[in-house]
């Protein structure tokens, strides 16, 4: 049996403090709540999922470049990185595995460092204000990506 595509699922600093830090910003979701949401939503879309968090700029290249070769996918939630890290662009640039970029709030009804996005530029698409709901339109849009269709 051929084991399923994998999608690494990575989240940048703060996510870690989901349901605790503003949530009338981001929901009262812990980022445990959503790892079980996702993990949920993939395996009925015959997908694995690696998920996986950190505040450290390096950890989310290193998680990225790891998934080259090895993942049909990629849902990054880059958090503030998004803003500012040309490491993450490259990195995404580098590993050649389709992106989604997700976000719980809408980054363009916000302060405007955050409408503009390093991300975005080598995402497939971005997916924002829609709270942890975004995770699963992500799934959704990779699951129909790996399969090779272009209504993605």
């Amino acid at each position: 049996m051929t084991p399923p595509p994998i999608v690494s699922i990575i989240n940048g600093p703060n996510l870690n403090m989901l349901g605790m830090r503003q949530p009338e910003v981001y929901g009262r979701e812990s980022l445990a709540d959503v790892e079980a949401l996702c993990r949920t939503h993939a395996e009925k879309l015959g997908l694995a999922v690696e998920f996986r968090q950190s505040n450290a700029e390096g950890d989310l290249v290193t998680w990225i470049q790891q998934a080259r070769g090895r993942a049909a996918g990629i849902i990054i939630n880059a958090g503030a990185y998004t803003h500012t890290s040309i490491a993450i662009l490259d990195a995404l640039l580098a590993a050649e595995v389709m992106a989604v970029e997700v976000h719980l709030s809408n980054i363009h009804q916000r302060d405007s460092f955050r409408h503009h996005s390093f991300v975005a530029g080598v995402a497939k698409g971005t997916i924002c204000g829609f709270g942890s709901h975004g995770y699963i339109l992500a799934l959704d849009a990779l699951a129909r990506l790996i399969k090779g269709s272009s209504e993605a």
